[in-house]
């Protein structure tokens, strides 16, 4: 018998009755479509791929975990990293006696044969130790079975699984057998779990759990905790870990998860301020992990592929360091159909070769790869360790495009088609990268297909993607790469303002000629715009709009004009002007977790007073909302937020102040605003 991982719904409950709240509403196929333009930016770096990018979940109910066959698999798939011992049943698991008590554990899934599978397919463990049933002894028992008994030197290690669904916040999936279900005890105890881990083996990286911005249970507070899950395990625990642990299920139809891959830059920055606001010092030493990923739609077809290699995608070129789909084998569930294909409600991305309780509908042989091992071994062929990815986009919401450079100077292009009906033609412009005239190497993944199909063909500039497929395109430089500079280091940004940055970064190495000056550039979705250029290793920005999110890029150019790879990239925020006539407060309280009560205080800072006033800010993502609002009129056009006065309060005295309030709401990352003009005048906030 093999147990699938238990997933619980939000509660009801948590919703309070104040009226609908507009969410994403993911776009509609088109009959006819004009071709998408698709822009791929070379000169807009992001992050490296890691050599522990993509992942998998192996789990102890699994009998074929150690199986040669299920190794191989995963190996030519490219799987880097592979979690064990199973979601939730890590905090039911004790590897001494490999029981679980409560649970199924099949035969041969004992951790010394997960960790022959590990090396047979050439990744790296990550290990979750059990929080919830085990204790800090145990944990650092297990680092010294592995590390220094065995020599297996795993060096990744989480404490827990999904501990935030202990029934703290009215959901219980998660073992946890302490009296205290509090955040605030389970950051006490990591700390007590990495002290003691890292006492046997001072090398291990040791990971906590947060939960995904923008999603249950994001936001809320809970019981006696200073704050939500987030900010209170990070402000306790933030100086002891090596890197944060999050899982994501958008949920959904096939069109709403894929159309929610648009949610990961704005989590994984949030993800980001949270580190840096809550953490500690030297915050930005911490990692993001995701290790667990899947859908409700789709789980066997197509709809996985898609969202497995965009989701993929978005999150490694946004820094997370490994990416873990959930599952290897997990077992038949809801058989349906979807876009033609029979599904089999499977988590796995390898077939159990199970059957419905009836017996009715049987899945394919053991270990048939399913549409989401092929999307994993699409990333495989798009993006490799120490490639960096660059910045792409397209004017089709319907087509998203992601690319990478490689260290030969080749280009890879991932195009996907989430028009289950419809096939698109592209066309696309290249920033920073001149294609050769040779045809590209081209892998698809098309509906139904039992495989990826490779082979060259076509242009560098044009393309027509089939409906519901995967298209990587792997782009020769035309003419040579040799002589270059190196990149610039990693910037940073000191001296950031309402409207101005420092930005500065370690010198390029030359290549064939002296370094002749370095040019800054903003990322503009997936344009690169100028910012100045310098001799020096450092430059101040200036003309920045207040309360606005920059990625920078630095390239280096030398006296023969040739010009190197762009840095990696750089974010950080302006704030609000240091003195204004004019101060607003913007709050929030009482969030339940995709809405919360917003308050504004606007305070007139000059020496006469205001007679009638308008507040304008715009949110900073398109699925934020003013729901209803007192005390104020509200109007949001787009994302333009616009208040004005009611009689009582349109007049504010000098040094006085009014305010308003409102019921926000939200259905991804809720990223505050934090510039606000007050009859055009940009006011200083906090």
């Amino acid at each position: 018998m093999q147990k699938p991982k238990a997933r619980t719904a939000v509660l009801a409950s948590l919703l309070l009755a104040v009226g609908a709240f507009a969410g994403v509403n993911p776009p509609t196929a088109s009959a006819a479509p004009d071709p998408v333009a698709v822009t791929v930016n070379a000169r807009a770096g992001l992050a490296t791929v890691p050599d522990t990018a993509l992942g998998v979940n192996h789990a102890i109910w699994d009998q074929h975990l150690g199986s040669a066959e299920t190794s191989d698999l995963l190996r030519d798939a490219g799987v880097r990293m592979m979690r064990y011992p199973g979601g939730s049943y890590a905090d039911i698991y004790h590897w001494k006696d490999h029981t679980a008590p409560g649970g199924y554990v099949a035969p041969g899934t004992d951790f010394d044969t997960f960790m022959a599978a590990v090396r047979r397919v050439g990744a790296q463990p990550m290990i979750i130790a059990n929080y919830g049933t085990g204790s800090p002894a145990e944990a650092a028992d297990w680092v010294r079975y592995a590390n220094v008994t065995r020599g297996y030197g795993a060096r990744y290690w989480t404490v827990g699984n999904e501990n935030y669904g202990n029934g703290h916040y009215g959901s219980a999936w998660e073992a946890d057998d302490h009296p205290d279900k509090s955040a605030t005890q389970y950051a006490r105890l990591v700390v007590e779990y990495a002290d003691a881990m890292k006492a046997v083996d001072p090398s291990i990286k040791v990971g906590a759990v947060l939960t995904m911005p923008g999603n249950w249970p994001d936001g809320i507070t809970a019981g006696s905790d200073p704050g939500p899950w987030n900010q209170t395990v990070l402000s306790l625990a933030g100086p002891k870990i090596d890197f944060v642990d999050v899982h994501w299920y958008p949920g959904g139809t096939a069109a709403e998860s894929l159309a929610r891959t648009s949610h990961i830059p704005d989590a994984t920055h949030l993800l980001r301020e949270q580190l840096t606001r809550y953490a500690g010092p030297n915050a930005a030493r911490i990692g993001i992990s995701f290790t667990e990923l899947n859908v409700d739609a789709g789980r066997t077809t197509q709809p996985a592929a898609l969202f497995l290699a965009d989701a993929y995608s978005a999150l490694l070129e946004n820094g997370a360091f490994t990416v873990h789909w959930w599952n290897v084998h997990n077992g038949i569930g809801t058989v349906s159909e979807v876009a033609g294909q029979t599904d089999y409600g499977d988590f796995g991305m390898l077939s159990s070769g199970a059957c419905t309780e009836d017996g009715s509908v049987c899945e394919p042989p053991l270990n048939t790869p399913f549409a989401p091992y092929h999307g994993l071994t699409m990333m495989k062929h798009f993006a490799q360790p120490g490639d960096q990815f660059v910045r792409a986009g397209t004017d089709e919401p319907l087509v998203t495009a992601h690319a990478a450079r490689r260290g030969n100077g080749d280009l890879a292009v991932l195009l996907v088609n989430k028009d289950p009906d419809t096939a698109h033609p592209v066309t696309i412009d290249y920033a920073g990268f001149t294609p050769s005239a040779d045809a590209p190497t081209v892998s698809t993944l098309t509906n139904g297909a039992t495989g990826i199909a490779t082979g060259r063909s076509g242009t560098a500039t044009s393309r027509t993607l089939p409906p519901y497929s995967l298209t990587t395109l792997v782009l020769r430089p035309a003419g040579t790469t040799a002589g270059r500079p190196a990149a610039p280091g990693r910037p940073t940004a000191g001296g950031v303002t309402d409207r101005t940055a420092t930005i500065s970064w370690p010198a390029a190495a030359p290549g064939g000629s002296p370094i002749a000056k370095y040019e800054v550039y903003r990322q503009n979705g997936a344009i690169s715009e100028q910012l100045g250029e310098t001799r020096t290793t450092s430059f101040t920005a200036g003309n920045l709009v207040p309360g606005t999110r920059y990625t920078v890029n630095v390239l280096a150019r030398d006296t023969a004009g040739r010009v190197s790879w762009s840095s990696p990239p750089l974010t950080f925020v302006t704030g609000s002007p240091a003195a204004s006539a004019c101060s607003v407060r913007f709050t929030t309280s009482g969030d339940w977790g995709n809405g919360y009560i917003g308050g504004i205080e606007i305070t007139n800072n000059g020496t006469s007073p205001i007679n009638g006033w308008t507040l304008t800010w715009t949110w900073p993502t398109a699925w934020q909302q003013v729901s209803s609002g007192w005390s104020a009129g509200w109007e949001q056009v787009g994302t333009a937020v616009r208040v004005t006065p009611t009689d009582d309060n349109r007049r504010i005295a000098a040094g006085g102040s009014a305010s308003a309030g409102f019921v926000g709401a939200y259905s991804g990352p809720n990223v505050l605003p934090t510039a606000f003009s007050l009859n055009g005048t940009v006011c200083t906030s906090g």
